[in-house]
C-alpha cells in the first residue's frame, strides 16, 4: 500500500471511507486541519471519516533524545512528510493556474477579435458617410448638412484648370527678380533682431509683408511687426494653435480641437470645425480662392475661401492620421504627409489620389519647388531632406537627400526654387541647387534651434520662431 499523498509505504495508514484511498495518518490528518476536504477529490472530509487499516502491531522504541541517531532519522522523516505535503499542494495550485491562464488567453483573444471587428465596421462606416449627400432644415430653420462631396463644384474645378494652365506656361519662362538675394549674402546671413514673444510652446509661424504671425498651444497668437521689431498686438484663438496660414487680409489658425478660424483686422470673422479631432495643417490654392485642412481623422476638407463653406471632402484610405498638407504651385495637385511616413498626392479637382511616395516615419513637412516638379519632405526623427522628382516613380523620384545635421521641423522653399530653408531642433541651414552645375550646396548653417522658418521679402531675410516664441530675423551681414 502507498500513500495518496506522498506515495511511499505509510507507517500508520488509514483510509478514507468515501474514497478507499489509503493514507498517512499524520500527512491525511494535517491536510484536514489546513483544507477540511480529501486531496483529489475536493470532498469535504473529516478524521472521524478515516479507518484504520489495522496491521501486525511493531513496537516502537522510547523516543530518543535528538542526539541520538534514531531522533535525527525520526526529524528527517517530519521534514520529510512536511515537503511532500507542501509539493502537494503545490501541484494543485499549478493545475489551477494553469486553467485560470487558459480561460484569460481566451478572453484576450475573443476581446481582440471583437475590437477588430469593430474598426473594420466604424471604417465602413466612414467610408459610406463619405459619400453620402444629405440636405434638410433643423427646427430653428438653419440648414442642415453633411458635407461629404469628393469633387470640386464646377465652377471652381474650372477655376483650378485655368490658373493650373496660366501658372505652368508663366514658370517656364520666368527669369529671377533683380535684387533677389544670393548665395554669397546667404553665406553672411546673421542675426539682426531677436524678440521673446508673450506665448509658450511656439507651433506656426507664417509671414505677409513685414509682418509675422505666430502661433502656440497656449491658445494665444502674437503679430510681430519685423521693421519695428515689436509687437503690433495678441490675438486669443482660445484654442491650443497647431498650424497658421496668411491669405490677404484674413489670418487662418487650425486647432487642436478641429476647428478653423479666421481673423481680419484683429477679429474673428469666421469658425468652422469639421474635424473630428485636431486639425494639423493648413495650406491655400494658389488662385487663393480654395482653403485645404487636414486632420488626425485622416479626412482633407477644401473650403471656399470668401465664406469658408464645404466644397470638396474626403476620408483617405490612409492606415494613419495626416500629419500636414501642401498645394502644388500650379494649384492641380495637393500633398498630405500621414504618420504612417507616406506623402499622398491627390489631384485638387477630384481629391481622386495620384502618386504615393514613403519616408518610413511620421512626416514633419512637405514643401513644394517653384520650379514646378520638385517637392522636399522630412520626416520626424530623420536628420535628412528628401527632394522627389513628380516626373519619376517609385524608389527613382527620391532625386536627392540632403544631410541637415538634425531633425527638421520646418521646409520653405524661396520664391526662385533656388534656395531651400529647413529649421529644426540642431539649427538653420540652407540648401542651394545651382541650375547650371546641377549640384547641391549648402550656403548656410547655424545652430539656433526653430519649429518653423520662412523668407522674408527678395529673400534678404530669413525668419525664425523656436519652441519658447522668440523670433530671430536673419539677414546679409552689412560691410
Amino acid at each position: 500500500m502507498l500513500c495518496g499523498i506522498s506515495g511511499e509505504a505509510p507507517q500508520e495508514p488509514v483510509v478514507s471511507k468515501k474514497s478507499g484511498v489509503v493514507y498517512e495518518k499524520r500527512l491525511i490528518e494535517n491536510y484536514i486541519n489546513e483544507r477540511g476536504t480529501e486531496p483529489g477529490t475536493g470532498q469535504a472530509l473529516a478524521p472521524e471519516d478515516l479507518l484504520p487499516v489495522k496491521s501486525s502491531a511493531v513496537v516502537r522504541p522510547r523516543p530518543p533524545t535528538m542526539t541520538s541517531i534514531p531522533a535525527l532519522l525520526a526529524t528527517f522523516q517530519n521534514e520529510w512528510d512536511t515537503m511532500a505535503l507542501e509539493t502537494y499542494n503545490l501541484r494543485e495550485q499549478l493545475a489551477r493556474t494553469r486553467e485560470e491562464l487558459v480561460m484569460a488567453l481566451y478572453q484576450h483573444d475573443a476581446a481582440v477579435r471583437v475590437i477588430a471587428r469593430l474598426t473594420r465596421e466604424r471604417d465602413e462606416a466612414r467610408e459610406s458617410l463619405s459619400k453620402v449627400t444629405v440636405t434638410g432644415t433643423a427646427p430653428g430653420g438653419e440648414e442642415m448638412m453633411i458635407d461629404s462631396v469628393e469633387t470640386l463644384p464646377e465652377e471652381l474645378a474650372e477655376r483650378v484648370d485655368e490658373i493650373h494652365q496660366s501658372l505652368t506656361k508663366g514658370r517656364k519662362k520666368r527669369p529671377v527678380p533683380e535684387g533677389w538675394v544670393t548665395a554669397d549674402e546667404i553665406t553672411t546671413f546673421e542675426s539682426e533682431a531677436s524678440n521673446d514673444l508673450p506665448l509658450s510652446q511656439a507651433t506656426s509661424l507664417v509671414l505677409e509683408g513685414d509682418y509675422a504671425a505666430v502661433g502656440g498651444l497656449k491658445g494665444v497668437a502674437a503679430l510681430y511687426s519685423l521693421q519695428a521689431d515689436a509687437i503690433e498686438r495678441q490675438i486669443p484663438v482660445d484654442q491650443p494653435v497647431t498650424d497658421a496660414l496668411w491669405v490677404g487680409t484674413k489670418l487662418m489658425f487650425a486647432t487642436i480641437q478641429g476647428a478653423i478660424k479666421v481673423y481680419e483686422g484683429g477679429n474673428e470673422v469666421a469658425s468652422v470645425s469639421k474635424h473630428d479631432g485636431p486639425a494639423t495643417a493648413l495650406s491655400s490654392h494658389p488662385g487663393g480662392e480654395i482653403l485645404a485642412s487636414v486632420g488626425t481623422d485622416k479626412r482633407i476638407v477644401f473650403y471656399e475661401m470668401s465664406s469658408m463653406k464645404v466644397v470638396s471632402s474626403v476620408y483617405t484610405d490612409a492606415s494613419a492620421a495626416l500629419t500636414t498638407c501642401a498645394f502644388h504651385p500650379d494649384g492641380h495637385l495637393f500633398a498630405a504627409g500621414t504618420m504612417a511616413g507616406e506623402i499622398k498626392l491627390f489631384m485638387t479637382k477630384t481629391l481622386e489620389q495620384a502618386a504615393v511616395f514613403s519616408l518610413g516615419a511620421p512626416i514633419e513637412a512637405i514643401a513644394f519647388s517653384e520650379n514646378g516638379f520638385w517637392f522636399a519632405a522630412a520626416a520626424k526623427g530623420q536628420t535628412t531632406v528628401t527632394i522627389f522628382d513628380l516626373r519619376k516613380e517609385g524608389p527613382a523620384a527620391a532625386a536627392k537627400v540632403l544631410e541637415t545635421g538634425g531633425p527638421v521641423q520646418s521646409l520653405t522653399w524661396d520664391y526662385t526654387g533656388q534656395f531651400l530653408a529647413t529649421a529644426g531642433a540642431s539649427g538653420l541651414t540652407v540648401q542651394q541647387y545651382a541650375k547650371s552645375s546641377k549640384k547641391w550646396s549648402e550656403p548656410l548653417r547655424n545652430s539656433a534651434a526653430a519649429v518653423a522658418v520662412r523668407w522674408g521679402a527678395s529673400g534678404k531675410k530669413l525668419v525664425a520662431v523656436n519652441g519658447k516664441g522668440v523670433v530671430t530675423v536673419y539677414g546679409a551681414k552689412e560691410g
